[in-house]
Order: structure tokens, then sequence, then C-alpha cells
């Protein structure tokens, strides 16, 4: 199949790993996220790659440019221009945050699966 078509609510509130990559294209990706309570991506940007995020389950802090933050729940999407430095943090103490993303272009090999941070981190050295 050329394209991706999937039950993408129902995968990303399933999904347990960090980072599960589940389609990539010549041009875009599709990413699920899991984040623990308390958890951040950490500061990033990406040079040349904007970033959609879809907030499935949760309420994060969006820090973008060091300096902008933005509190979003469920339903909830955001935007992140290539270039732009940005996190995205966990609020809860209790619950996992659940959300996607659409990197474009792609931003991670096809079919990787990072079931922590740590070894996110540990992929990307």
């Amino acid at each position: 199949m050329k394209g991706y078509v999937g039950a993408i609510e129902e995968l990303t509130l399933e999904n347990t790993n960090f980072r599960q990559v589940l389609f990539t294209a010549a041009h875009s990706q599709l990413v699920l996220m899991c984040l623990q309570p308390g958890e951040e991506i950490g500061d990033e940007v990406h040079p040349s790659v904007d970033q959609f995020f879809r907030i499935e389950r949760g309420e994060a802090r969006f820090v973008l440019a060091e300096k902008e933050e933005r509190l979003v729940h469920d339903g909830d999407a955001v935007v992140v221009p290539a270039g732009t430095y940005h996190n995205v943090i966990n609020t809860s103490k209790t619950a996992q945050l659940k959300l996607y993303t659409i990197y474009s272009p792609p931003n991670h090999p096809d079919g990787t699966v990072n079931k922590t941070k740590a070894d996110a981190e540990a992929a990307e050295k």
C-alpha cells in the first residue's frame, strides 16, 4: 500500500512505547508517543523538519522557542515549525501522556520502536 490507513486514536491510546514509527513516506512520518508521568522529551530542535502533535489523552506543557509555554489537553494540536526549539512535558504525576506526531520530512529510521526515553537517547548517539 502506498499510504497509511489505521485507527490512529485507538493505536495511540494502546501504545506504551516512548516512540513508535507507524509509517514513513518520502515527505512525512507518522509516530506514536507515550510519555510517562512527569516525563519530557527534552528541549530539541529540528532545523529542517516541521512537526505536528496531537494529544489523545492527558495534559502536556509545550515550551516553544525556550520561552513560550502552552498547556494542552485531549484533542489539542500543536504545530512546531522547523528551527523552533521545543519541549513536551507530561504534567501528570500519575497518568501517561498519549500523543502522536507527524514529522515533515521524516526524522527517524522507518520501523523505529524505542520502548523508553533512555532507549531513544541511546539510539540517537
